[in-house]
Order: C-alpha cells, then sequence, then structure tokens
C-alpha cells in the first residue's frame, strides 16, 4: 500500500509540474487561447445576453421539432463557456488538479503492481498507452464534433504520462 501511495504522490507531483509549465512557461495550449482585438466588445455583449454557463450556437429552441444539422448547415457557429467574473485564486484549482493527478497514478500504480513483475518498458509503455487512450477516447473525439485543435494536448499526453512511467518504471521495480 506505501508503494501504491508513494508512486500517487510523486506522480501527481509531476502531472501538476508538467501541466503548469505546459500551460505557462511551455505555451503549448497557446493556439488554444487566441486573441482577438474586440475582446472588450465581445465580452461586454455577452454579459449583456448570456447568463453564465456552456453554450453551443447555434442551436434550437429545446422541445422544437427543428433539425439543427439542416437548419444551421453552412452558418457560423460557436462554442462559448461564460463566466461572469473571473477569479484568480489559482489555489482550489491546483487543489483539485493534483487530487485528480493523484487518484490517477495511484490507480495505474495498482494496476501494474497487478502484473507479474512487469519491466521497466512494459511500465514506461503502459503510462503512455493509458494516458493516450484517455487523449484518444476524450480529447480527440471532442476534437472530432468539436473541430478544436488538439495537438498541445497530444504533447501534454505523451510528455506528461511518459514522466510518470520513467518515475514508476524506477520506483515500482525497486
Amino acid at each position: 500500500m506505501k508503494k501504491i501511495l508513494i508512486s500517487g504522490l510523486v506522480g501527481g507531483v509531476i502531472l501538476l509540474i508538467w501541466q503548469t509549465l505546459s500551460w505557462t512557461a511551455l505555451d503549448i495550449h497557446g493556439e488554444m487561447q487566441a486573441y482577438t482585438p474586440n475582446q472588450d466588445a465581445v465580452m461586454e455583449f455577452l454579459g449583456e445576453n448570456l447568463e453564465e454557463g456552456f453554450y453551443y450556437m447555434p442551436n434550437v429552441v429545446p422541445g422544437s421539432n427543428e433539425n439543427p444539422m439542416e437548419a444551421f448547415e453552412g452558418k457560423p457557429w460557436a462554442q462559448v463557456y461564460y463566466h461572469n467574473a473571473y477569479s484568480a485564486d489559482m489555489g482550489t484549482n491546483m487543489a483539485r488538479g493534483f487530487a485528480v493527478n493523484f487518484l490517477a497514478v495511484l490507480l495505474l500504480a495498482w494496476v501494474l503492481l497487478k502484473m507479474d513483475m512487469p519491466s521497466f518498458s512494459t511500465i514506461l509503455t503502459a503510462s503512455i498507452a493509458v494516458g493516450f487512450i484517455g487523449y484518444l477516447t476524450v480529447t480527440y473525439t471532442n476534437s472530432i464534433w468539436f473541430e478544436t485543435k488538439t495537438m498541445g494536448d497530444l504533447v501534454d499526453t505523451l510528455v506528461s504520462w511518459a514522466l510518470v512511467g520513467l518515475w514508476l518504471g524506477w520506483w515500482l521495480r525497486k
């Protein structure tokens, strides 16, 4: 149990450090946060017309029999995550992020320890595979439908889970 807990703690920290670097200093996700010189006008308009929430536009009126596939073909569309107020307090978000990372690595370590003496390369490959499965079934699948760019997410997945795999390959074989 101690080996799994330490795996999760250190692996969670590795993921959190990589995630912080990829979104800040390395700017891997820059293409996902484009700037528009019209942002003030757009934000003012959104504030006057939306409640806090997530919107897919255009969309049909709930309960309507209108087929959105036909009604909106060829027209502009957008997804909007609208919040009433920005908060720069990252403490809670980082704590939640670490908790998720800890749990993910903990579960991976548990699975790896169920194998009969996995090699370093098996642990490394399995770690990358677990991350890649998550990327393919969530991030990439969403990008198919919503036409988003995911290269930054792919880089995050491969690098972060390779780093975790290196750690687990060393630690779990001790």
